[in-house]
């Protein structure tokens, strides 16, 4: 019994001891699951809606989704004209108030939303029929009112002015437009100028022209019955006139002709924008889709993928850096490696991403890369099978696409089919460095000399220049920004002679401002104290204290539902060099203070104060020509994430023979928000309250 046990021992240590063996070598792979997808029932109506039909009687509830497949539409001097149809439908109908509507809809615990070609619906099996109904009611009968509009153009304006301050939104748009041509439907984009180009009437001619039901399609998925359907659709859609939307034709894009660097100055960058980019054909059908995937999942695709572990864990130029690959059928498409990374880093990151590119083309990825990139798909696939919007999109995919019927029935067989050479022809195929453009939105005065000379396989790359709206422009003049004899001292003496002069500033030992605004309908006031050494500020809405910051001795915390939750001892250190009764007292005194050069605030040559940090830098901008601020902006990296903050200053108004200014303007979330001045009060008499 002994000898058995031993024996038995001995031969599990054995089988334990070749499974350790066994893990170095990559296991071999399973067959593809087999994926059971019910195929959908279809019908169409008359005026040409083709509806879709998969019926699931696991949950009671119901998925609608409708899509109006049309070709990209240019929207021209009027682009924005779409985004305000998609925010002003589905908003009740002609029949039902807006109130009405959406109270109803909440009622019935359902969901429905709108888009200028699309719609989507979600809500319990028994309530299918009216949902159904109020989507028609909704898509067929908008009821756009001069009202809403004016709402939801508000809204836009509001929005597009805050993201122009937004270096990640302005380098978006500049890559499209060059990408495509601000002539082409992908590179035109919507500025303050085409939204106000925008009537009433206009929207209303964009609904009947492109949300008709030529290229439309409703899929229905759930607990529903296929003759249920077709009875409500057939009852609910059938009014929908039939039409089909107006074509046009616009110049087809091209790539650059050689490799380029295309740079875009923004001097309120902390970080540069970076995206390598060039145009591929590539659709759903084609043979090689799904290894063109893989390839940019293995270049770029997340955590595990080259360019990550590249720039962010090796390098540690960046927290990220991905590659993405779309495809339409309409036309190119993109491929775009991209990154976020610290000004200093900007020319080594661009070689880096180059030199990833080239590597995946000229080298085959691994066997271990290759499996772990069919995993993440693979993982990914199954998981989507058990949202109903899967099916949906599916559904759709294999209509819209020209894809075969078993298309997504046999999506892990090619899958797993796909061998390392695939990988490497497709990378060659659509990753095209040689011809692609090197876009970067940056703080010019720290990265372009850099940028100038970065050379790849021995070859200094071009750079060409351009400002926020895609146009070509000189290349940006630093050195002859600042007259002689300008320092920063001179600008602050001359600050303060133009608010009442350094003596008045010097008698005032403290001093309480209080702004007030409106922010979606509801008030808001924001109320500062400050002296020389402290600094406290409060922010109220409709006259509840929401958010607040106080600074004192060695105290910086933020104040929020009562409670002070301590700051980081850098942010501390940052935020206490602009502590004084006014900030730039404290500046003047600042060795590391330094004059930066010139930029247009609102059209006009400012002078532009920077004061260094670690977790906080500041500036501060003064008009050449008054000697007045008109503008402050804050930049604050905590947690490895940046926010930039920045108030315009205006209409300057004397209190005591003082200046101060009456009309303050500063992004909150999407929103612009301006204040006024409401009280100044020089020599406030300090409370203890004022600074708990």
């Amino acid at each position: 019994m002994k000898k058995n046990l031993i024996f038995c021992f001995v031969f599990l240590g054995a089988i334990a001891l070749r499974g350790q063996t066994d893990r170095s070598q990559m296991p071999e792979p399973g067959p593809a699951p087999e994926i059971n997808l019910q195929d959908p029932q279809r019908f169409e109506l008359r005026n040409g809606l083709k509806v879709l039909v998969v019926e699931n009687h696991k949950l009671p509830r119901v998925t609608i989704q409708l899509l109006l497949d049309n070709p990209p539409i240019k929207e021209g001097e009027k682009a924005g004209v779409s985004s305000l149809v998609g925010s002003l439908m589905g908003n009740g109908s002609e029949n039902i108030p807006k109130d009405e509507f959406n109270e109803e809809v909440d009622f019935l615990g359902a969901t429905i939303n709108f888009g200028a070609q699309s719609a989507f619906a979600q809500s319990l099996s028994t309530y299918f029929p009216r949902i159904l109904e109020l989507m028609s009611e909704a898509a067929l009968y908008p009821d756009f009112t001069e009202e809403e509009f004016q709402k939801e153009k508000d809204k836009l304006l509001t929005s597009l002015k805050a993201g122009e301050k937004d270096v990640g939104q302005i380098a978006g748009r500049v890559q499209r437009a060059l990408a495509y041509g601000k002539e082409h439907p992908y590179g035109e984009f919507t500025t303050e100028e085409t939204v106000n180009n925008v009537s009433l009437y206009d929207v209303q001619e964009f609904y009947r022209n492109y949300f008709v039901p030529a290229n439309a399609y409703l899929v229905v998925i759930g607990d529903v019955s296929f003759d249920q359907v077709r009875e409500l659709v057939d009852q609910y859609f059938t009014p929908w006139t039939k039409a089909a939307p107006p074509s046009f034709s616009y110049t087809e894009p091209s790539d650059a002709q050689y490799t380029q660097i295309n740079f875009v100055d923004m001097p309120n960058a902390v970080q540069s924008e970076i995206a390598v980019q060039n145009l591929v054909e590539l659709q759903m059908n084609d043979p090689d889709y799904l290894a063109a995937l893989v390839a940019n999942r293995i270049l770029g695709g997340g955590g595990e993928a080259r360019l990550f572990l590249n720039l962010r864990e090796d390098k540690g130029y960046t927290y990220g850096s991905y590659s993405q690959i779309n495809n339409d059928k309409y036309g190119p498409a993109r491929f775009r490696a991209t990154a976020s990374v610290r000004n200093q880093v900007t020319d080594s990151s661009v070689v880096e991403i180059l030199k990833e590119i080239k590597r995946i083309r000229e080298e085959p990825v691994s066997e271990s890369e290759l499996e772990v990139a069919k995993a993440k798909y693979t993982g990914s696939f199954v998981l989507a099978l058990e949202q109903p919007a899967t099916m949906a999109r599916y559904a759709l995919n294999i209509e819209t696409e020209n894809l075969p019927a078993d298309y997504y029935k046999t999506y892990l067989e090619r899958l797993g089919k796909i061998t390392r050479e695939d990988v490497q022809q497709a990378a060659r195929k659509y990753f095209e460095p040689s011809n692609a453009r090197v876009v970067v939105a940056g703080k010019g005065s720290e990265v372009l000399e850099n940028l100038e000379n970065v050379t790849f396989e021995g070859r200094k790359i071009p750079v060409k220049y351009y400002n926020k709206e895609a146009e070509p422009v000189d290349r940006p003049d630093y050195e002859a920004a600042v007259p002689e004899g300008v320092t920063v001292q001179s600008v602050i003496d001359r600050y303060f002679e133009a608010i009442g002069g350094r003596e008045a500033v010097g008698r005032i030992e403290s001093l309480k401002l209080v702004y007030q605004g409106n922010v979606m309908g509801s008030a808001i006031r924001i109320e500062e104290v400050r002296t020389a050494d402290r600094f406290a500020q409060t922010t109220f809405m409709n006259d509840n204290a929401m958010m607040g910051v106080v600074a004192k001795g060695d105290e910086l915390y933020m104040k929020q539902g009562g409670n002070k939750v301590p700051l980081p001892e850098q942010m501390k250190q940052d935020m206490m060099q602009v502590v004084g009764v006014f900030p730039e007292q404290a500046v003047s005194a600042n060795p590391d203070a330094s004059l930066a050069g010139t930029e247009e605030v609102d059209g006009k040559p400012a002078y532009r104060i920077d004061v260094p940090g670690q977790a906080v830098q500041t500036s501060y901008f003064y008009d050449v020509e008054t000697g007045l601020k008109v503008k402050e902006a804050s930049v604050v990296s905590m947690n490895g994430q940046t926010q930039n903050q920045e108030t315009l200053i205006s209409d300057y108004q004397e209190v005591e023979g003082i200046l101060f200014p009456s009309m303050k303007s500063q992004a909150m979330g999407p929103q612009q928000v301006e204040t006024t001045l409401l009280e100044a009060v020089v020599n406030y008499q300090i409370q203890d309250s004022d600074f708990d």
